[in-house]
Order: structure tokens, then C-alpha cells, then sequence
């Protein structure tokens, strides 16, 4: 029988696995994602699909993305003998660190809560995980991160600068405590960067056991799906033998070029949504029954208590808005929601329409 064949081919941990669940959207307002909200100007798409015409798609990509790799070094600025490596979004570059590793330097570690495929993929991967609980208010637990380093002496610690879902950056101080204490690789994951206005580019030649990685998606690109690892060439040209030849596409190396000139438009509706952001936290922490945590990413967590996340979640989309709801994720999610900064209109509908479900509740 076919049951039978796939239970003998298919190794246990993906048959334990479950699917990563992206709820069906369609008609509803978004705002479960970390997507940018804003389009772009018509004359911006204009000029961007004048630059895609210039693909020649019965060629294969650019294999090194040369163009790309030189746009983005003189754009961030990067520290002197600083390589790069791109990746099919963030998840893909995840991936490749965890195929590299060696079966006797198999224990991946990372603060928790936190970006769920650090875990995800560590399983799939038949890794040892270990998850260090946050403190309750969701600040680092430093000294269980060290005394967690000194027992499992993981091979790759993971670390997501600001954090998601909590939203926010742990203290520089304490994650160069962590680095100098790790035996191996400490990847930190800036995907909010453009948000939190700050970076750790600056110990990549400080710390020869540090990578920092980024992605075009929470920027405003999420459909691009294009992520970058930064480091020394010593790590990033073992890793990039595990890449898959010509995972980034002619279209999206054009887009990512064109981008990169115009990056402006993103700083400026970065900047937006960040005051966007202060002003949904300001409105949202005003509401009876309403625990909301500061941010310095494109999203607020908060709990409620009464009538609990899964009926408010059940009731926003109700009314046609969807957010995400963390309840179960984790112990310190207990009744969590995460809702990322929308257009300001967005952002109203969402607080009125909250604010009347915890009344009527």
C-alpha cells in the first residue's frame, strides 16, 4: 500500500512534522503578516517594469548575483572583507546553516518565544533544539542563556534582533555576552532591522563567530522573497556550497537591483511606520482588558484576558480582519495576539473593531 511505502521512506520527523499554516486571506484586511502595507508609486512601477523587460528569461540567472552583491555592499556599507551569501527569502539561508552542521555539533539553540522556523526546521532536520525561555515580560534570560551555552555547547545559537513575536531587541551588551561565550556560530536575525533603526553589522569583523542575516521582506518586498547572510568568508563559502545553483531568479535580481537605486521609498515608508506603529501602541494599550508590549518592529504583541485570544480571534475575522493569534505557540503566549501596523486607516478599523468585542464580551 501507499501509507505503507511512505511510512518506511519518509524519515519519522517529517511524518511528526506538521505543515507551516498560512491562513487563506482572501477579502480579508491583513494584518497577520509583518507585510508593508504600502504600495508603490505608479511611476516607480513604471520604471521597475521598464527594468524587468531586460530579462532574459530563456537564460539562467545570474549565479553569483555580481550585480546585486555590488550594489549592496556600497548601499549598507559593509565592514572591509565582509562576503554575502542570498538566499530564497530568510527561511532558505535558515536552512543551509542547519544542513551544514556536523552530526557531532548537532544542538541549535535560541531564545524563546521566538521565529518559529528556528525550531521547525532543527526538527525536520533530526537536531537537538534547545529552546531558553524568556523572562515573563519577554526580555532576555541572560544568565539562562549562558548556563544553556556552557551545558549544550550548541553549535548555532539564533538570535532574532528584534525579536518576533515579541517585538523587541534584547540588549546589545548581553548579546556580546552570548557570542563570547558560544562555542560555535551565533547567527543574528535583523529582519526588522529597517523598524528597529539599529544593527550589529558593526561585530561581524569583531566576532569571527558571527553571522547576521536580513531580508527584503518586512521592507516591502515580501513578494520578492529575497534573504541576505553577512560574515566572514570563511564561514560563507562553506555555507554557499549548500546553496542550490540559481536559487535567486533573473526577476528578482532585477527587482532587488532596482530596489537597492530606490531605496529611499522604503526608508521613507519605513519611517512612516514607525510612527504608525507608536501611535497604534498608544491606542491600543488604552483598551479595558488590553496588555500591549513596546515594539521596535512592524508589529505589537498583546494579550487579552477576557474573552481570551481564540474568540477575539474568531470575532476579527468576523468582521473581515485578520491578525495572528499566538495562543498555544508557547507558555508565555498565553493569550496572545500579534497584529502588524497597517495603514493608519487599517489600524482604526482594527482598535474600533477590537474595543467592541472586548465590550461586548
Amino acid at each position: 500500500m501507499i501509507d505503507d511505502r511512505v511510512s518506511k521512506i519518509i524519515k519519522p520527523a517529517v511524518l511528526a512534522a506538521k505543515a507551516y499554516h498560512v491562513p487563506d486571506s482572501s477579502g480579508l484586511i491583513k494584518l497577520d503578516a509583518m507585510e508593508n502595507p504600502y504600495s508603490w508609486p505608479e511611476e516607480i512601477k513604471i520604471e521597475w517594469s521598464q527594468q524587468l523587460q531586460q530579462a532574459e528569461l530563456n537564460r539562467y540567472p545570474d549565479a553569483s548575483l555580481s550585480e546585486l552583491r555590488s550594489k549592496l555592499t556600497q548601499a549598507l556599507n559593509l565592514p572591509e572583507k565582509t562576503a554575502m551569501m542570498f538566499g530564497n527569502g530568510s527561511d532558505e539561508l535558515i536552512q543551509i546553516i542547519l544542513m551544514a552542521l556536523n552530526k557531532t555539533s548537532n544542538v541549535v539553540m535560541a531564545p524563546e518565544p521566538s521565529f518559529v522556523m528556528y525550531r521547525l526546521l532543527s526538527s525536520m532536520m533530526e537536531l537537538d533544539f534547545v529552546g531558553v525561555p524568556l523572562n515573563e515580560d519577554f526580555s532576555l534570560n541572560l544568565p539562562a542563556m549562558l548556563e544553556s551555552i556552557a551545558k549544550t555547547r550548541p553549535a548555532v545559537i539564533f538570535i532574532a534582533w528584534p525579536n518576533n513575536p515579541t517585538g523587541n531587541a534584547f540588549e546589545q551588551d548581553s548579546l556580546e555576552e552570548i557570542i563570547n561565550a558560544a562555542p560555535g556560530l551565533v547567527v543574528i536575525d535583523e529582519a526588522y532591522h529597517a523598524f528597529a533603526q539599529k544593527s550589529m553589522m558593526s561585530c561581524l569583523h569583531k566576532y569571527p563567530n558571527v553571522l547576521l542575516m536580513r531580508t527584503l521582506s518586512k521592507l516591502g518586498l515580501a513578494g520578492l522573497r529575497l534573504g541576505m547572510l553577512f560574515g566572514a568568508s570563511e564561514w560563507i563559502s562553506e555555507l554557499d556550497k549548500l546553496r542550490l545553483p540559481y536559487n535567486i531568479g533573473s526577476l528578482n535580481q532585477l527587482s532587488a537591483n532596482f530596489i537597492v537605486q530606490n531605496i529611499s521609498l522604503l526608508e521613507q515608508q519605513a519611517e512612516r511606520i514607525r510612527d504608525d506603529r507608536e501611535k497604534l501602541y498608544d491606542r491600543l494599550s488604552n483598551i479595558a482588558g488590553v496588555e500591549a508590549w513596546k515594539s521596535e518592529a512592524n508589529f505589537i504583541l498583546f494579550r487579552v484576558s477576557n474573552p481570551g485570544a481564540d474568540k477575539v480571534h474568531k470575532e476579527l475575522i468576523k468582521q473581515n480582519i485578520l491578525i495572528k493569534n499566538l495562543q498555544g505557540a508557547h507558555p508565555l503566549l498565553e493569550n496572545c495576539l500579534r497584529v502588524t501596523v497597517g495603514t493608519p486607516e487599517e489600524n482604526e478599523l482594527f482598535l474600533s473593531t477590537l474595543n467592541s468585542i472586548l465590550l461586548s464580551s
